[in-house]
């Protein structure tokens, strides 16, 4: 019966037209005779007036903990701006007032010294103004990211003088003089110095110091400031003539900016030096172009100077591997001048590089940096020659063993972080740049910052403006 009935229905559609105007005219009137208010809205328990989502109230302001201004209706961006606008023109001002340049106990917190070379102890904890145009010509590979960092916060171009940082300059000062080693109180002198200690304590500042100050020396310094992209990236190949992984895109680079680099600011000492390797140099593949047609070496002429040598590589593709190989022994041969080879990054080097070796179908075994043509070219200190690493625990590349291969056993060298009176000077120049509030500066704050980042000098300069 129930399915007879249902039957017996007609479908809703154009054929029913009266049945659906009848229900059209029932709905509209219904709607009329009840029409809905605010209160007939129910809000679930869970949306409240406070949600993110739903609130149209404004949002509490955030505080803001530079000292120089408290911006009002302006977005952070430009209140970021507005900031340090306001403090540029106030750091103006303020060099016309040579009492704010007084650090701890009242002592200058400028040095007076024009250059690395005359810093001694007396200018230990005071700051050393530089110009940054002179920074970057004597150092064209590039300047330290925390050392750019440290110049953009502070809105000036001036680094910390340290008794570590005098410790190293010294040391390779006794190398290439042996008659400061009688006044060093019986300390050796060590011609490979490994720069390792915790993050954020300053080792590639003080590696960018040294090749700052060798170079004004008149030394010949091939620095690599990012050793870890020898290690990564770009293509590979295992050259059979050497049984090693030659890397063309990542030679290519190095040529380019290190070498190049090399080239700028040395130019005049490699003109001057003769090669002493007339082996040909054997030719790889180029990056993107693979084999050379005809060709297999490079011949290197008896009147051939390391500048030839680099120019080789630079105009080159095929010859850039080969290059900086070469070029690593040549060095080891210069006895004319003093010779520095400053590589930061220098714990990449000891760990497994970017590239992987395909061993079957499904697995594939990963390349160690020692297997690199150009790793393997650069990175043992077991030499005679003038070296100095840094570790950079930023490449993520862990915890090394103490003793590592290629290494002499003393040459690593824990770099601190701030002392006390370091921090003390920091502070009070933070201070003077208008990074922390006058009011608000007293001995018991700075230490509480000190103490709670554990001298970590990056951590201190995020710190510094909240003092209150």
């Amino acid at each position: 019966m129930q399915q007879q009935s249902i039957g017996r229905l007609k479908p809703l559609n154009s054929k029913n037209p009266q049945m659906l105007r009848s229900i059209l005219r029932t709905a509209a009137t219904a709607a009329k005779s009840h029409s809905t208010t605010t209160s007939d809205i129910r809000i679930p328990a869970t949306i409240s007036a406070s949600s993110r989502t739903f609130s149209t109230g404004t949002h509490p302001k955030k505080p803001n903990f530079r000292p120089d201004i408290k911006p009002e209706n302006v977005g952070a961006k430009g209140a970021e701006t507005l900031n340090k606008d306001v403090r540029a023109r106030a750091l103006k001002e303020d060099e016309k007032d040579k009492s704010l340049d007084i650090g701890p106990d009242g002592r200058s917190l400028f040095t007076s010294a024009t250059s690395i070379s005359q810093l001694n102890k007396k200018d230990i904890c005071t700051y050393m103004k530089f110009r940054r145009e002179e920074l970057e010509s004597v150092l064209p590979e590039g300047l330290p990211m925390g050392m750019l960092k440290e110049f953009g916060d502070s809105m000036r171009d001036a680094l910390l003088i340290r008794q570590s940082f005098l410790d190293l300059r010294d040391n390779f000062r006794r190398v290439v003089d042996p008659t400061l080693q009688t006044n060093a109180k019986g300390l050796k002198a060590r011609k490979q110095v490994v720069l390792d200690g915790p993050v954020s304590c300053g080792k590639s500042i003080a590696l960018a110091m040294l090749v700052h100050w060798a170079r004004d020396e008149g030394w010949l310094v091939l620095y690599v400031p990012k050793g870890r992209e020898w290690t990564h990236g770009g293509f590979f190949y295992k050259n059979p003539k050497t049984g090693l992984w030659d890397t063309p895109v990542q030679a290519a680079n190095i040529k380019k900016y290190d070498l190049g680099d090399f080239l700028k600011y040395n130019k005049d000492h490699l003109q001057k030096l003769p090669c002493k390797i007339f082996e040909p140099i054997l030719l790889g593949e180029g990056a993107g172009v693979g084999w050379m047609k005809g060709a297999d070496v490079v011949q290197i002429p008896e009147d051939y100077t390391l500048l030839d040598l680099v120019q080789v590589g630079l105009n080159s593709t095929h010859a850039a591997v080969g290059v900086v190989v070469r070029l690593r022994e040549e060095l080891s041969l210069v006895k004319d001048i003093p010779v520095l080879i400053a590589v930061d990054q220098y714990n990449s080097w000891f760990t497994f590089s970017e590239y992987e070796e395909p061993v079957t179908v499904r697995s594939c075994r990963p390349i160690h940096a020692r297997e690199l043509a150009t790793v393997n070219a650069f990175r043992s200190m077991i030499h005679d020659n003038m070296m100095v690493g840094a570790f950079s625990h930023s490449t993520a590349v862990g915890k090394l063993r103490k003793d590592l291969p290629d290494v002499p056993a003393d040459a690593r060298v824990n770099f601190p972080r701030y002392s006390v009176d370091e921090a003390a000077a920091v502070c009070h120049y933070y201070l003077r740049q208008r990074l922390i509030q006058r009011e608000a500066f007293t001995e018991e704050s700075w230490k509480k910052i000190y103490y709670l980042s554990n001298g970590n000098g990056t951590e201190m300069r995020w710190l510094v403006p909240f003092m209150r």
